[in-house]
């Protein structure tokens, strides 16, 4: 019986339990493919591409296909190439052998919690591997080691070589170096003193001279007689090349007072921005921790000042947790080395300490003038004329601020969006102005795929099972990650009634939400949304609404948002939106190429967020694909339309016009159109100026159409009176949408046509 880990719980064979297989890193050292287990990570060898994939090699005759359909990006835009060591996931070992891969998104051992060797007779941990290594040293000793060096029992000041082959492999890959360094001929007449043990703690010893300063410390946690330590080199002012060994067990605290003379220092108010000159050189960083990682070999801290985020990975030794008393939040102040890993900055840190004080305080004050200062935009400048947009123009630049302010404090951004031509409109918007800051902000290369997220939903409705989704998700990045809670962004949802259980969820946790639509909301949203920002608009769309908050929030795409509000309309288009289509390049045509070719890609795959595929429509597309789509789309929705006429009741009911359309018998409803996008043209083809109504009814709800303006929620109240054991409620009055019970269909849908036509003057 073993124990995971990760947390200590006891597992029956094998050394990580099954909820936390995923935060692991396995080494296949097998020879075949039926001793792999799924649901894991691996790290891997690309092999080589195929149209359909790329060939990525676990071990030595075992090799997998990550299919392009696995893939978060085009398959041409992947930057792998042959020989290079990745990570995936295997997701299927088939019966004939094949191996099934996914793409994870961590792509080095450090951002994974720990590593275990797997080979055809179970787990190894590496650590296991490194004491027998010290045990075939300790057999075997160097004949010109000093009696230090032999006897394992001191670090000697001169040749510094304390780290084992797969520890130096962990640290290596994390940025974490030990150096081996030539003695002085000061040193080399000195006689070495060897440092002394009780059994459970090893001394330090200290020599020093006028040219060369030189120490060791032993880690002296746990009851370990053999300590682990990573020594690392670094070079004081005059050039002497000095050995400082960290004890990252007692993390220190530094108040004003006792902070040292910036004649000390490695650098004294170096930021951020500044780093990628830096590469090679000893720095100080002055921040706040907004993450911590425990990978397999090093600790990452993810540091922020005022200027950006970078990645500081510290190391004990593989697996262990380097500065425990520091902790997400704290203001510190950091010395290291920066160091250029996989085309990544990072630090690697010789000295972490928390700030107190006088000196935590100036460090706060300055971050939090800085981030006020970069968080506020200068100004909204609607896109077309729009009154009611330039009315919001405060509140849309609070939300810009909002957001702004969230990237710099390293929180996710989550944007919800329906499932609609307008809905990815509008998300997209948001996305394309907010992935520039997010890229600039952090220096991580994979940063984009973790502050800004944009997820679908079914409907404009925010129900409990999205907030529970949702909430589950940020827990688990909090808990495995220490993430922060993301701010949560609707646009063109969660302004109904319908969401507020679903925001309130997401209240309970803490997580900020902001509210952003083009209809009124409703009172009780206040209640469970910092901000709330609506417009009351007959013509007025979500899509434009984000262009001109997309171009608020980053200046820098404001050139591209112009033809995205004439996108999100499907008629009655506002003449000012249509001419700043044309004034970028779009004519009417382009225009209903782009709608139809995003309305048809929202239906597949409905809850991705497809990024790469609705860049290229919006933004980047020269016009075949576009093209392309929409003749698919205009296809499969005449087909739709053709045989939903053939099979329509038409009837008059009080001078109305009424069309009654059985979705459930005449629809292909688990194909391309939905049925809101179905009943929209179909009621545009059947309609009567003087009044139409169109009516979709399902098994146990229906959805209404009509040319004049309709309180859904009214009818809904008329129609439960008439028919109260119809269980008749409004569930959706942004796309007409009415339940009832199955089981009194007729009743329910006759006593909501009646009460429509009621209502029509």
């Amino acid at each position: 019986m073993g124990t995971c880990i990760i947390c200590g719980t006891p597992v029956d064979g094998g050394h990580v339990c099954a909820s936390h297989q995923e935060d692991v890193l396995f080494e296949f050292r097998g020879n075949n493919a039926a001793q792999l287990v799924s649901s894991r990570f691996y790290t891997g060898t690309v092999d080589g591409y195929a149209d359909f994939g790329v060939f990525v090699d676990i071990a030595p005759g075992v090799t997998g296909l990550l299919h392009r359909s696995e893939l978060d990006r085009r398959l041409d835009s992947l930057d792998w190439e042959p020989g290079d060591t990745v990570c995936v996931k295997v997701t299927n070992v088939r019966d004939n052998g094949n191996i099934d891969l996914a793409k994870s998104i961590r792509q080095s051992e450090r951002e994974f919690r720990g590593k275990i060797i797997l080979d055809g007779d179970g787990e190894t941990l590496p650590g296991d591997e490194d004491d027998a290594d010290a045990d075939t040293d300790e057999e075997a000793p160097n004949p010109e080691s000093t009696p230090a060096e032999s006897t394992g029992d001191s670090a000697d000041t001169d040749d510094v070589a304390i780290d084992t082959d797969d520890t130096a492999s962990d640290a290596a890959d994390a940025g974490s170096s030990t150096t081996e360094h030539d003695p002085s001929p000061t040193n080399a007449a000195a006689d070495p003193t060897p440092a002394e043990t009780d059994g459970d703690t090893a001394a330090a010893t200290e020599s020093t001279s006028d040219d060369v300063a030189s120490e060791s410390v032993a880690d002296t946690a746990g009851d370990t007689t053999d300590a682990a330590v990573d020594a690392e080199s670094v070079t004081d002012t005059n050039g002497t090349a000095a050995v400082a060994v960290a004890d990252s067990d007692d993390a220190e605290t530094v108040d004003a007072d006792t902070v040292t003379d910036d004649d000390a220092n490695p650098d004294s108010g170096t930021t951020v921005t500044a780093l990628t000159d830096r590469v090679g050189e000893s720095v100080r960083l002055d921040g706040e921790i907004v993450s911590v990682r425990q990978t397999g070999g090093p600790t990452i801290f993810e540091l922020r000042d005022e200027t950006g985020v970078v990645d500081c990975a510290a190391f004990v030794e593989a697996g262990v947790r380097a500065y425990p008393e520091i902790e997400v939040g704290d203001v510190v102040r950091l010395d290291g080395e920066v160091e250029q890993r996989r085309g990544e900055l990072q630090v690697e840190t010789e000295e972490l300490v928390a700030l107190e004080g006088a000196a935590r305080e100036a460090v706060t004050d300055r971050l939090a003038d800085a981030l006020t200062d970069r968080a506020r935009p200068d100004e909204l400048d609607p896109i077309g004329d729009h009154d009611t947009v330039a009315g919001m123009a405060a509140s849309l630049l609070d939300v810009a601020e909002a957001i702004r302010r969230a990237i710099l404090e390293s929180r996710p951004v989550v944007i919800r969006h329906p499932a609609t031509a307008a809905g990815y409109v509008a998300g997209a918007a948001i996305e394309r102005a907010v992935l520039p800051l997010v890229r600039e902000e952090h220096a991580r290369s994979d940063a984009e795929y973790h502050y800004i997220v944009r997820r679908p939903l079914e409907n404009a409705v925010y129900d409990m099972d999205d907030a529970t989704n949702d909430a589950t998700q940020m827990l688990r990045d909090r808990d495995r990650h220490d993430e922060k809670l993301p701010l949560f962004c609707f646009v063109g949802a969660g302004s109904t009634a319908d969401s507020v259980d679903g925001l309130g969820l997401l209240g309970v946790y803490g997580a900020e939400r902001i509210v952003l639509d083009a209809i009124a909301a409703d009172s009780e949203v206040s209640d469970v949304a910092e901000q709330v920002v609506t417009g009351d608009a007959a013509d007025l769309s979500i899509g434009a609404l984000t262009a001109t908050l997309a171009a608020a929030l980053n200046p820098e795409v404001r050139e591209e948002m112009q033809h995205l509000p004439a996108i999100s309309y499907w008629e009655h288009t506002p003449t000012a939106y249509t001419e700043a289509a044309e004034q970028a390049g779009y004519d009417a045509e382009q225009v209903r190429h782009l709608r139809e070719a995003i309305a048809l890609e929202a239906y597949y795959q409905s809850y991705q967020d497809k990024r790469e595929l609705i860049t290229d429509l919006l933004f980047d597309d020269p016009g075949g694909l576009a093209g392309h789509i929409a003749e698919q789309f205009r296809q499969k929705l005449d087909d739709e339309i053709e045989t939903a006429q053939a099979n329509l009741d038409r009837r008059e009911h009080d001078g109305v016009g009424v069309a009654v359309l059985d979705t459930d018998q005449f629809t292909h409803r688990f194909d391309f159109p939905p049925t809101t996008l179905l009943l929209d043209e179909l009621h545009y083809v059947e309609r009567d100026e003087d009044g139409f109504l169109t009516v979709g009814v399902g098994m146990d709800e229906l959805y209404l159409r009509s040319s004049q303006p309709l309180d859904v929620r009214a009818i809904a109240a008329a129609a439960a009176e008439a028919a109260p054991e119809a269980d008749v409620t409004a569930r959706g009055i942004r796309e007409g949408r009415i339940e009832f019970l199955s089981g009194r269909r007729e009743a329910a849908r006759e006593a909501v046509i009646d009460a429509a036509v009621d209502r029509f003057e």
